[in-house]
């Protein structure tokens, strides 16, 4: 496992068009869909009705409430416009002065030729051999240039190790906010508690806008603090 001293909350962007159309997006670089803003902005006031705050002023949090020290994103526009919603709405009308930071290494794996493309073509194109199949998606594994899930582990736990840098200077029960993508959040999950890339993949579904915990203190199986009950790629 490759903990860190803060609490980190990572949330996947809210609906985008190609979502929406049953098309692989990869690093395809889309607005949110209305859908996708709503989703954001109903689990940001979720978190808020949770007692989540977000500010950058250092003071303890109030009795109750979970201070996030900072919000980052994928430099995606998908990402980065969740980020902002989450961000407007914890801020609760707080003149706080944080704003979102980009994080390169939040971006979505690069789907390689398959981005663009149905997400009802992946077995045709790759092969029986070359997916792996669960009850909401079929995965592909190494299509040509298409970052692989080991590749996505390894991005992941370097992401930690920047992550643990940047937040050094915070107090260890700190919180913070990462918004990414599907399959890289998975990957950073598996990361994180050190779980199998292919038991995640089969075992876990990461939302539109849903919100998973990564925590010493927590245990993998109790990840899911916010979930939207819908399943698209």
């Amino acid at each position: 496992s490759i903990a860190t001293m803060v609490n980190i909350y990572v949330s996947r962007h809210g609906q985008d068009a190609d979502n929406a159309n049953g098309i692989l997006n990869g690093h395809r670089n889309g607005p949110l869909t209305d859908l996708g803003r709503q989703q954001a902005t109903d689990v940001a006031h979720k978190m808020l009705d949770a007692g989540f705050r977000f500010s950058t002023s250092g003071n303890d949090a109030p009795e109750g409430k979970t201070i996030l020290s900072a919000i980052y994103s994928s430099p995606l526009v998908r990402a980065l416009h969740t980020a902002r919603i989450f961000a407007d709405v914890l801020k609760d009308g707080a003149s706080d002065e944080g704003k979102v930071e980009l994080l390169d290494d939040l971006i979505e794996r690069d789907f390689g030729i398959m981005a663009g493309l149905p997400t009802s073509s992946i077995t045709a194109i790759c092969g029986e051999d070359k997916i792996l199949a669960t009850d909401t998606i079929n995965y592909f594994l190494d299509p040509e240039g298409a970052e692989t899930f080991p590749q996505l582990i390894d991005r992941a736990k370097r992401l930690v190790t920047h992550i643990d840098e940047l937040t050094k200077d915070l107090p260890s029960d700190s919180s913070i906010l990462l918004v990414t993508h599907g399959d890289f959040g998975k990957m950073l999950y598996a990361a994180y508690y050190d779980i199998l890339w292919e038991d995640v993949l089969r075992q876990f579904h990461f939302g539109n806008s849903e919100v998973l915990l990564l925590s010493k203190d927590s245990f993998s199986d109790k990840a899911h603090v916010f979930e939207t009950q819908q399943f698209n790629a």
